[in-house]
């Protein structure tokens, strides 16, 4: 039963979010997915099926795209679930891992609750760095209509979830609000390790686009 309810509730995600451009379509869910799978085949005490259906569903109802519905999420992965009649204890725990899994601004501690939360949290962390973090950034900022870069708007270190909710800022910001700083808040040792390269490879990026911004790369 839970291998058919795990293969039901990709199928489910995959047809909801296949075309998606912001960033947050299937290919995205379907790294975390496997990356928290692979997370939770190394952490024994970690429920593999609250743990992969978390990653399943963890953007299913994304606030960034719901006007801010913190709820939207838990809400509808909720009633996917009801409809595939899983236990309520699966659901309470999926509920928990959605509502808790989110960046919600830099001076605001997001500690998860459970290991599967945990897992869940460093497989999403670790898809918005390096190589595929850059363009997932880019892909967000442009399906919002942000621009690219504007040195006169400076960083904000949000100090509360409201506040990191109504940021608007340029795309290049968004490193220095969020990606620089989840290696830092990783959970797992394995995520950290590879945390390492891909946070490395953003730093060697925004120095060269920085460069190119203002021609310094032209000798």
């Amino acid at each position: 039963m839970e291998t058919a309810l795990i293969s039901r509730t990709a199928d489910f995600v995959r047809e909801k979010f296949l075309h998606e451009g912001s960033g947050h379509d299937w290919e995205h869910i379907r790294r975390v997915w496997q990356v928290a799978r692979a997370l939770a085949q190394d952490t024994p005490e970690a429920n593999p099926l609250h743990t992969e259906l978390g990653a399943l569903l963890h953007d299913v109802a994304d606030w960034k795209f719901h006007d801010g519905d913190e709820e939207a999420g838990p809400r509808a992965a909720r009633a996917w679930l009801e409809s595939q009649h899983a236990p309520e204890s699966v659901i309470q725990a999926v509920e928990t891992i959605i509502r808790e899994v989110s960046f919600k601004g830099l001076g605001v501690p997001t500690p998860m609750s459970t290991i599967e939360g945990a897992l869940v949290q460093d497989a999403d962390r670790l898809d918005a760095i390096g190589a595929i973090g850059v363009a997932r950034a880019f892909a967000y900022g442009g399906h919002k209509g942000r621009p690219l870069h504007d040195p006169t708007v400076p960083p904000v270190q949000h100090a509360s979830f409201a506040s990191y909710k109504q940021n608007v800022a340029p795309t290049i910001n968004h490193f220095y609000e969020k990606l620089l700083h989840l290696r830092e808040r990783l959970n797992t040792p394995a995520a950290r390790r590879v945390a390492e390269q891909r946070h490395a490879f953003m730093e060697a990026f925004l120095t060269q686009f920085l460069r190119e911004w203002e021609g310094q790369d032209l000798g």
